[in-house]
């Protein structure tokens, strides 16, 4: 309970008489962080605090950099600035130690505080000081974390863009041709140290980003990637107080994360990009005490037996511990079966949006190859830069396997070309791509293009799972009734049917593209991982699950 003694600690209100004091005693909160928790994160509601006893840093992320821009300590207040300007929390606030602070809601502080007007002479003065040096903080922070020095047409260089991009690393992107350099790509980092050919692990860990368990012990959950269905698990699991781990091999959103625009995901109107919905589930998952490894590759699993732990191993030797596993790893795309084409990976032909490769297709003709919402969302991406975007649908209509918006939408853009009954079926260049054949109607053309996109489909990559995790013909996970459905009972040893998004193994879940049956879309695929978590506390209960 705070007090009149409390309140008159903080430096604002040392000096107001006491029945003041005991007024705003009674409408403040007491509140208690142990070091190391947050207060408020960024994009929060904002409130006022004052500090009665510890210390907080100010932690404000400048792009991929948080830097902390002030400490306060037992006396000092604020939250101030947000509520006088109307806006969310503008920084993040993580107690250094244990601290105990009065707060008072926004209506409290305009209703008390900025009523009083020997007040505000002080807030606007501080609240001015504290904008002046965000201001100046701003200013310098370097906008570009590290510089990449590759050939554009080098397809470890694009890797390493991809990376960066889909980490939301911000970089610089040099050309070799304008330097002296022989030994590329290679990454310069802001400390001047040089990483020639560096793998995603060795990158990630140069950038302290998170690529090893912090814990021995066994997870609650495991969750085997990080697109829509996993992070909503992490998101999920983590609020609802399950131990959670995330393993990511590239970057948080999967396939989705590429969506340069999502115009049909429930609450937002004007669209997202998929890079904005993977950033904000993952800082949400995060907030709650998720773990995400990222640049680990799950390399398989060993099945706990009489409710010990699965394992999860890792490329490394790495091995995590859970109780239970969601299995998210999402599909990849399909490949163009034409011979040869895989050595222009990266050299002129892209899997998926390759959304770094924009800035190189400005004033240039490119081309696309699919006809789902995932190419129809590329191109609409793509017209924004190059001179021509050209997209094959192998369908005779286009409206066989796209949205009707994203359809109304391309044909408002004078830049992009629609070709129905076409494929793709050869190719030409030395160093990088040149040209494409394309049949059209069963007539063959060849056509100069700078780029090529490929969106022909996806398929399941469960090869690395062990063979107890029941499988439909095509490789996609089969969970609950259709364990059963399979083989009868063959598959599953208990006496309970699996739950609905169980696999064959007890405690194995399955969410996402990678599930058979499943919708193969974003909203679908946070609705599963999240269901899989309410299905593991129903297994945790039951003890197969418990240590």
């Amino acid at each position: 309970m705070i007090t009149a003694e409390d309140v008159r600690t903080v430096s604002l209100f040392a000096e107001i008489p006491e029945h003041e004091r005991e007024t705003i005693a009674s409408h403040a909160a007491d509140v208690g962080v142990h070091a190391g928790e947050w207060l408020i994160h960024e994009g929060e509601m904002p409130s006022f605090f004052g500090l009665l006893d510890g210390r907080v840093d100010v932690v404000k992320s400048f792009g991929a950099i948080d830097r902390v821009i002030s400490t306060y300590s037992a006396g000092d207040f604020f939250g101030e600035v947000p509520l006088l300007l109307g806006s969310a929390a503008i920084a993040s606030v993580r107690a250094v130690t244990p601290v105990r602070l009065m707060r008072l809601d926004p209506s409290d502080f305009r209703s008390i505080v900025l009523a009083c007007e020997r007040f505000n002479a002080v807030i606007m003065r501080t609240m001015a000081e504290r904008v002046n040096r965000l201001q100046q903080i701003a200013v310098e922070t370097p906008t570009a974390v590290v510089t990449i020095c590759g050939d554009r047409y080098d397809p470890a260089c694009h890797d390493l863009r991809e990376f960066l991009a889909r980490n939301h690393v911000a970089f610089d992107w040099r050309d070799p041709d304008d330097h002296d350099e022989t030994a590329t790509p290679f990454v310069e980092l802001p400390d001047g140290k040089r990483l020639v050919g560096p793998s995603h692990r060795e990158l990630a860990d140069a950038l302290g980003m998170q690529t090893a368990p912090s814990d021995t012990v066994p997870y609650d959950v495991a969750i085997i990637g990080a697109g829509p269905a996993g992070l909503a698990a992490g998101v999920y699991g983590a609020s609802e107080g399950l131990t959670t781990l995330l393993i990511e091999r590239d970057a948080a959103g999967g396939q989705a994360g590429t969506s340069s625009r999502i115009e049909n995901y429930l609450g937002f109107p004007a669209g997202l990009s998929g890079d904005e919905l993977s950033m904000r589930a993952w800082q949400q998952a995060h907030r709650f005490g998720a773990e995400m490894l990222v640049a680990r590759e799950v390399v398989g699993l060993e099945i706990g037996r009489d409710g010990a732990p699965h394992v999860v191993l890792l490329d490394g030797g790495d091995r995590v511990a859970a109780r239970a596993l969601v299995i998210a790893l999402g599909v990849s795309w399909r490949r163009l079966q034409i011979a040869g084409i895989d050595r222009f990976v990266g050299r002129g032909v892209y899997y998926g949006a390759a959304r770094t490769e924009a800035l190189t297709t400005r004033g240039k003709d490119v081309v696309l190859v699919g006809g789902g919402n995932s190419a129809g969302q590329a191109a609409m991406f793509f017209s924004n830069y190059a001179h021509s975007v050209t997209l094959l649908i192998r369908a005779d209509k286009i409206e066989k396997g796209m949205s009707q918006y994203l359809i109304d939408e391309l044909h408002t853009k004078e830049n992009v070309h629609i070709e129905t009954s076409c494929q793709v079926v050869g190719f030409d260049g030395n160093e990088h791509l040149d040209s494409i054949e394309v049949e059209c109607n069963g007539s063959r053309t060849r056509r100069q293009t700078d780029a090529l996109f490929v969106f022909i489909g996806a398929d399941a990559r469960t090869e690395l799972l062990p063979r107890e995790i029941a499988r439909d013909n095509l490789g996609y996970l089969c969970t609950g009734r259709d364990v059963l459905d399979l083989d009868g009972r063959a598959n599953w040893p208990l006496a309970r049917d699996p739950y609905l998004l169980e696999t064959s193994v007890p405690g194995v879940f399955a969410a996402g593209d990678v599930r058979h049956g499943s919708m193969k879309r974003v909203a679908s695929g946070v609705g599963e991982g999240s269901m899989a978590i309410a299905f593991i506390h129903q297994y945790l209960q039951e003890g197969l699950g418990v240590a």
